[in-house]
């Protein structure tokens, strides 16, 4: 059955099984300019959709914008449009000393500290990638990337990017152990659990969120845009092993 996608201002038809989003417009585009015989096949507000083929296999990239609000109508008419399995690629800020930028970090789960999923699920509900995309991430980046330090770890989502009155919670998350903070894992891998698809996300480290290591926060430079070409195509690598 065909449904058309309102928010992404695509058909259903025209989306493969297999997934990678982003929240820049401008990467999406190059990411299908990486893939054979790309096309555009939707555009609207910050839904930019392309398919084409990696290896063989035919696959989307839809941009979802920033935040959790609008990457989860994504994420959602993705789903209904028959998509199995989403991988994010994306970039994050680092909690720990030995994630410099330039790093990648493999989420394995995240902390949701926004207000998208409270709003779907009760408090307490985990938010967990899928073992098999972790795993085939890993693997891809192991044997594909020799020169970046690649972790696996639980990130936290946030909403806010720039601080008010109140602090941020960054020292209690890296107490904890978390790894680095972005703005929209929670979202996919809550609704990706509620829909029963496979869901994961690769990011580029792109600064320090912890104040005790921060710098002058500019991700343009080389060192995080080699980060972020890696995790393109093993994002690309990975989503078409699972």
């Amino acid at each position: 059955m065909t449904n058309f996608l309102p928010n992404l201002k695509l058909s259903s038809d025209s989306l493969p099984e297999r997934v990678i989003v982003c929240g820049d417009q401008a990467r999406a585009k190059i990411i299908a300019e990486l893939m054979d015989t790309p096309t555009q096949i939707g555009e609207n507000r910050e839904y930019h959709s392309y398919a084409g083929f990696w290896k063989g296999t035919k696959v989307a990239v839809v941009s979802h914008g920033v935040g959790a609000p609008g990457a989860a109508v994504c994420f959602e008419e993705l789903i209904m449009g028959g998509v199995q399995s989403i991988i994010r690629v994306g970039t994050a800020g680092s909690y720990q000393k030995e994630l410099q930028p330039g790093s990648l970090v493999i989420s394995t789960a995240a902390v949701s500290c926004d207000g998208l999923t409270r709003q779907i699920v009760p408090p307490g509900f985990p938010a967990v990638a899928d073992r098999k995309i972790v795993e085939a991430l890993t693997e891809t980046a192991t044997s594909t990337v020799n020169d970046l330090v690649v972790k696996e770890g639980m990130t936290l989502t946030l909403d806010a990017f720039y601080s008010g009155v109140l602090e941020f919670p960054h020292q209690l998350y890296k107490k904890a152990g978390i790894v680095a903070v972005e703005m929209e894992n929670s979202a996919l891998f809550v609704i990706s659990s509620l829909k029963a698809v496979k869901a994961g996300a690769i990011l580029a480290i792109d600064g320090f969120a912890d104040a005790e290591l921060r710098e002058e926060y500019n991700p343009h430079n080389e060192i995080v845009a080699k980060a972020i070409d890696a995790g393109m195509k093993i994002a690309l690598d990975a989503i078409t092993e699972i």
